[in-house]
């Protein structure tokens, strides 16, 4: 029971963190800072986590059927976390520093060791259960 609420505080923690960069992409575009340095890969960046922030949100009621959802936004941060590892060190190689490093590394890094940590058990299913046909709302 710990573990399952556990679970909902980080997917209601993470999920309103990555929705919240809605309001990072909407003021980018809004502004059109991107064009400044030519960055467009930023506005593109932060369009992933703000739809990954509601789906973990909606996650929270009821985990183990959002299994793949949390699965995604725990590999999904583990890869971001990498990649800003990587580049960190291409430019402390180079002579140069990200501002925003290593924050932002164990916080990525961290967001995906909690999530798999987490992550419900796979739900087993009834051996020789045939796949049933998909229900539709009644009309």
């Amino acid at each position: 029971m710990k573990r399952k609420r556990a679970l909902e505080v980080v997917l209601v923690v993470v999920g309103l963190f990555y929705s919240f960069w809605g309001y990072l992409l909407f003021d980018a575009l809004w502004h059109s800072r991107w064009l400044n340095g030519h960055n467009d890969v930023l506005p593109m960046f932060l369009s992933l986590n703000p739809a990954l922030g509601p789906c973990l949100l909606v996650a929270v009621k009821q985990p183990a059927k959002h299994r793949l959802m949390i699965a995604y936004g725990a590999w999904s941060s583990l890869a971001h976390g990498f990649t800003m590892t990587i580049q960190s060190a291409q430019a402390a190689a180079h002579g140069m520093h990200r501002r925003d490093s290593p924050w932002d590394i164990v916080i990525f890094g961290a967001i995906g060791v909690a999530l798999l940590a987490l992550l419900p058990a796979k739900q087993p299913s009834p051996a020789g259960a045939p796949i049933s046909e998909p229900r539709f709302a009644a009309r």
